[in-house]
């Protein structure tokens, strides 16, 4: 009996593969072998990113936070702590934002804590 051979799905598979790779440069586009090794460690980049977005925009928002308090004479730390006491519940995110694009209401939020 001859041997069977799916063929119809192993086509699929590194069509699709391929169509990943749409946009890559050279082989990596068009050369299965180089195209799944190419797409394989984009994903990762990929999985390990979506991670290391979320360190990123923290450390971001640590950052409009801390230039917005120097202001009024305070530290992020110690900004942070006095909220933290009051049982002020913004998130770094929010007040980020109350930072750069609202500063008279961020101001309110400062003086909250007992200083400014």
């Amino acid at each position: 009996m001859p041997r069977s051979v799916n063929s119809v799905a192993s086509h699929k598979k590194r069509k699709k593969v391929l169509s990943q790779a749409k946009g890559y440069w050279g082989r990596r586009k068009n050369v299965y072998t180089v195209a799944k090794n190419a797409v394989e460690k984009g994903l990762t980049y990929a999985y390990r990113d979506r991670k290391n977005k979320k360190r990123s925009f923290r450390a971001l928002w640590i950052q409009r936070i801390n230039a917005g308090v120097r202001q009024y004479d305070m530290s992020y730390s110690e900004f942070m702590g006095k909220l933290h006491k009051k049982g002020i519940g913004l998130s770094r995110k929010v007040l980020a934002d109350l930072a750069m694009n609202d500063p008279k209401t961020f101001e309110a939020v400062v003086k909250e804590t007992g200083k400014a």
